[in-house]
């Protein structure tokens, strides 16, 4: 019988440990699955369709998503040392949100189709081809394992006002 898979908690900028480079994984083994089953029960519990291990302090290369919609059967995706080998050179505007930057939605181009090396739940190397809502998500998540937040790809004076709120809001509640 497998353990019950935990909600965990997901950090909130302006955090410093959002801002940790992730380590490789060494092997997928029995214990990174658990992290993972973990990570995908947390992003659906949020919701979220994207959740970078470092994000709940795990500070691993692993990303989990599921970009189904309510209405469709899940189909989550692990990523693990996911990297980028091709990208286009067609730069896509959407509007993003993150988990860790709850209730802030703004726009950020990046490229519009990716294609991605990574291993897989079992440890089996695979290549992906994503475009669209897809390619921007996986960039989105990566970009967390390299300590990047969305709002880092915003103007100075958005970032700031947007990181300030955040931790306005943490304040109070932690003053609740």
């Amino acid at each position: 019988m497998f353990p019950a898979m935990t909600i965990r908690n997901i950090i909130v900028a302006p955090d410093p440990r959002l801002k940790v480079i992730s380590k490789p994984v060494d092997a997928v083994t029995d214990e990174m699955r658990a992290l993972m089953d973990d990570m995908l029960e947390t992003m659906y519990d949020a919701p979220g369709i994207g959740l970078a291990a470092v994000q709940i302090g795990v500070p691993l290369r692993i990303i989990v998503m599921d970009l189904a919609r309510e209405d469709e059967e899940p189909q989550p995706l692990y990523l693990v040392n996911p990297e980028i080998i091709e990208a286009s050179g067609d730069l896509v505007p959407y509007d993003e949100g993150c988990l860790s930057v709850p209730d802030f939605y703004e726009t950020v181009e990046r490229p519009g189709h990716v294609t991605l090396r990574y291993l897989d739940y079992q440890g089996e190397i695979r290549e992906m081809k994503a475009d669209e809502m897809l390619a921007t998500c996986v960039q989105h998540e990566m970009d967390h394992l390299e300590g990047i937040l969305f709002v880092d790809h915003l103007t100075r004076l958005r970032r700031s006002m947007i990181l300030r709120k955040l931790t306005k809001q943490k304040r109070l509640e932690e003053s609740a």
